[in-house]
């Protein structure tokens, strides 16, 4: 199952796809919280999108096959062992994919010549994907992270590793030779060579960066380089060479810190917004300036969700049963409001007081 989405990803998936393009996504849970219902859940979703095909005219019964093969793999792939909080399901003419979101996604299967990837699109928003670069005089390693944990990434050649005769940091540490090693030039070179690894993946992925490392190497790669200048420091040794577990749990405080003050800023920007009359809230007025391209600045609570009737000029609360229900309108806006520049920011679920889970700035 994949779990990281880049832009290059994202775009792939949102290209035209020979009819049928199939999206299957259902909700699940995490660990044990399902009870067991995430499977049969998870089958019935695989087997309405299978009569789907069979009912639909306009699948030839060679593409219906294909494309029933394609779903019958990706459903063997599925791991509800280390679900998160949605699933989804692509399946198209020779593909298939599986993708584990920590967002929750409603029930649906939708046939069409596109994926359904608003939830991806969110889910990626929510998450607030970054990256983590941890040094050493002898080793760069990067880190993707995201909204609780953090993986190895091998994008820009990482990770890197110096190549040297006789060059042992850590019998240098032993004998008290730290702050030679960093005054050294080839230790120089080496994080030199990491800043330009790590400035091509930003090239690439565009994300806030947290750096690791002993204080003398965050300031060596402060002075030859440009990537941690803009990046937050953690003065962190040991972190190159140790695994994702130990890279999370020392920037955890950190991050939590950072979205604190992230969360004051956002509040601060909307109330200045209500000043100069560029304010909007609730699921009506946002929906309507998001298609408009107006909103400059989106702020969604993290578990604000709302099923919503489209009427055309508003949105109206949905009845209990309603068939035409969109369950997925606050995905939907986000996904909006990205598509047409904007910054979205998901926020702790209070923080907007009164303003019913979204508000957001407007541009004009």
């Amino acid at each position: 199952m994949e779990h990281a989405l880049s832009p290059a990803t994202l775009a792939e998936l949102r290209r035209p796809r020979p009819y049928p393009a199939v999206s299957v996504l259902t909700p699940t849970h995490r660990g044990e919280r399902g009870g067991g219902q995430d499977p049969v859940r998870l089958r019935n979703m695989v087997t309405k999108a299978r009569k789907r095909l069979e009912s639909d005219p306009a699948v030839t019964r060679e593409r219906r096959a294909d494309v029933v093969a394609h779903l019958d793999r990706a459903l063997a792939e599925v791991d509800l062992a280390h679900a998160e909080d949605g699933l989804v399901i692509f399946a198209a003419p020779g593909e298939h994919q599986v993708w584990s979101l920590a967002r929750p996604v409603p029930e649906r299967v939708v046939l069409s010549d596109t994926f359904l990837t608003r939830n991806l699109v969110a889910a990626q928003a929510a998450e607030r994907p970054f990256w983590v670069l941890s040094v050493s005089a002898d080793r760069a390693t990067l880190w993707s992270g995201g909204e609780d944990r953090v993986v190895q990434d091998r994008s820009g050649g990482f990770p890197l590793e110096r190549r040297q005769e006789n060059f042992d940091p850590e019998r240098q540490m032993r004998t008290g030779g730290l702050p030679s090693i960093f005054s050294d030039e080839g230790t120089r070179q080496f994080l030199r060579e990491a800043d330009t690894a790590m400035g091509a993946v930003l090239r690439e992925q565009p994300r806030p960066v947290y750096v690791t490392g002993e204080q003398a190497a965050l300031s060596l790669l402060d002075e030859v380089g440009s990537v941690a200048k803009a990046a937050v420091h953690v003065p962190h040794g040991g972190l190159a060479q140790a695994g994702p577990d130990a890279v999370w749990q020392a920037l955890r405080p950190v991050l939590e810190a950072e979205a604190h003050k992230d969360t004051t800023a956002v509040v601060r920007e909307l109330t200045s917004a209500r000043g100069h009359r560029t304010f909007a809230a609730g699921l009506d007025e946002l929906w309507q300036n998001a298609r408009d391209g107006r909103v400059r600045l989106l702020a969604v609570e993290e578990n604000f969700r709302a099923t919503v009737r489209d009427l055309g000029e508003h949105l109206v609360p949905a009845e209990p049963g309603d068939l035409d229900a969109r369950d997925d309108i606050v995905d939907e806006i986000v996904e909006q409001c990205l598509e047409t520049g904007a910054e979205v920011r998901f926020v702790p679920d209070g923080a907007l007081g009164d303003e019913d889970g979204i508000a957001g700035v407007l541009r004009y």
